[in-house]
């Protein structure tokens, strides 16, 4: 009992360790007297000192990495991260690098202290006799079930190189996508919000300044000014609750759409019938589902179990219901094309090509191929989104902006005519 319980504890002592090894900055010149820096990680700056004269360096400040001014709680892994994690493991494993040595290179090369502790924990469990695919299981925040699961496939075959060369292009080609609709987004929100904040500022502190000189012309002021004179007015005696009211909007919101799936499928529904954005959406969608279904049968994951993967990468509700459909007919015996082809959410042209793909038992390759289309058509419709957008926010600008400035600017010109 005793020795199971020892064995239990390695992996966090070998964690604690990883963790606790202090990574020093050091700065040394080489035989030809070259002035060289980097950072390492050892035990105590004896040690660095040691390695750096056995490569030749002769080591002259050797000084532990001071900590960020407000620590690392700024600084969260992000699915890039992952990415580029996925994609340097791979490239190193196919290099013949061993799997410790390749992320202790890894750690040592990152620049974010929460993604170094991590690959050190992984590493520490691996170094421990955990298989890779254990010690992702154990941050299941930063590795999603689709990573950990190919993973363990690819260890299962023998194949583990190949699979994270797989998964690295996959999340490559995801954040890459995900990256392209968040900058078409970007843009014309920014610019809506900072053409309601300098209304605001025009509002609460400028047109005040024109009603006291329209006051003393005494005359009748347009109806238009008159508009923009008792909005301010109102801006100004009731602004703070309108920011209070903005932020309990968002607050409540956010709430809602994360505690209710029938809220989240009513939006994402929504959404999928807007005009041009619904499009990209759709295609968006298709295109995860066929790539991440490639990827899974490519690796060996069963279809059932692949396909539950799958419905949570596609990024919509309604298709991830629709997939579960899929996976519960195909569990049965479905085919997958004819299981996608009675959830009406599938375009004709796809479930063709699946169906092509599986009497040809190249199902992988076809899912690809649409992975690839439905992609290119995401690229070009965000393209022209943006291109139509461009226009559309000059003229919600000139609308907005312009109006405010013509309403204050009516009575000087009726004055100038009248004293005309």
């Amino acid at each position: 009992m005793s020795v199971t319980r020892s064995a239990a504890k390695k992996p966090d002592v070998a964690v604690r360790r990883a963790e606790a090894t202090p990574l020093f900055v050091w700065e040394g010149t080489d035989k030809r007297g070259v002035t060289m820096k980097g950072e390492q990680t050892a035990k105590n700056a004896n040690f660095v000192r040691a390695d750096l004269r056995r490569q030749g360096i002769t080591p002259k400040v050797v000084k532990v990495k001071p900590k960020p001014l407000f620590g690392s709680a700024g600084k969260r892994v992000t699915p890039l991260d992952i990415a580029i994690f996925a994609r340097q493991i791979a490239t190193m494993m196919k290099a013949g690098v061993p799997i410790v040595g390749a992320l202790e290179i890894i750690s040592s090369g990152n620049k974010n202290p929460k993604m170094q502790k991590l690959v050190n924990a992984i590493r520490a469990d691996v170094e421990s006799g955990s298989s890779l695919s254990e010690a992702l299981g154990k941050h299941p925040v930063e590795f999603d079930e689709l990573f950990r699961n190919l993973v363990r496939a690819g260890e299962s075959a023998g194949v583990l190189e190949t699979v994270l060369d797989t998964v690295a292009t996959y999340k490559e080609n995801t954040e890459a996508l995900k990256g392209k609709i968040k900058k078409a987004m970007f843009y014309p929100a920014a610019v809506v919000a900072v053409a309601l904040i300098v209304s605001a500022i025009l509002l609460v502190f400028v047109v005040p300044m024109f009603e006291d000189v329209f006051a003393s012309f005494g005359a009748e002021l347009p109806a238009f000014t008159m508009l923009i004179i008792k909005l301010s007015r109102f801006m100004v005696a009731w602004w703070w609750l309108l920011l209070l009211a903005s932020v309990g909007a968002v607050v409540a919101f956010i709430m809602v759409r994360n505690r209710s799936i029938a809220f989240q499928y009513f939006l994402d529904r929504l959404i999928l019938k807007v005009p041009v954005v619904g499009q990209i959406i759709h295609n968006s969608a298709i295109s995860r589902f066929a790539r991440t279904l490639a990827v899974t049968f490519k690796a060996g994951v069963p279809l059932v179990e692949g396909l539950t993967t799958v419905a949570g990468a596609t990024g919509n509700i309604v298709y991830e219901k629709a997939v579960n459909r899929v996976r519960d007919d195909v569990a049965v015996g479905y085919s997958v094309n004819m299981a996608m082809k009675q959830t009406n959410q599938f375009p004709h042209m796809v479930v063709q090509m699946v169906g092509i793909g599986e009497e040809a038992g190249a199902l992988d390759t076809m899912l690809f191929k649409v992975a690839e289309f439905y992609e290119q058509e995401v690229n070009n419709a965000v393209d022209a989104l943006s291109s139509l957008l461009e226009p559309m926010i000059m003229v919600f600008l000139g609308v907005v902006v312009g109006g405010m400035v013509i309403a204050m600017y009516l009575p000087i010109f009726k004055l100038g005519a009248v004293v005309g």
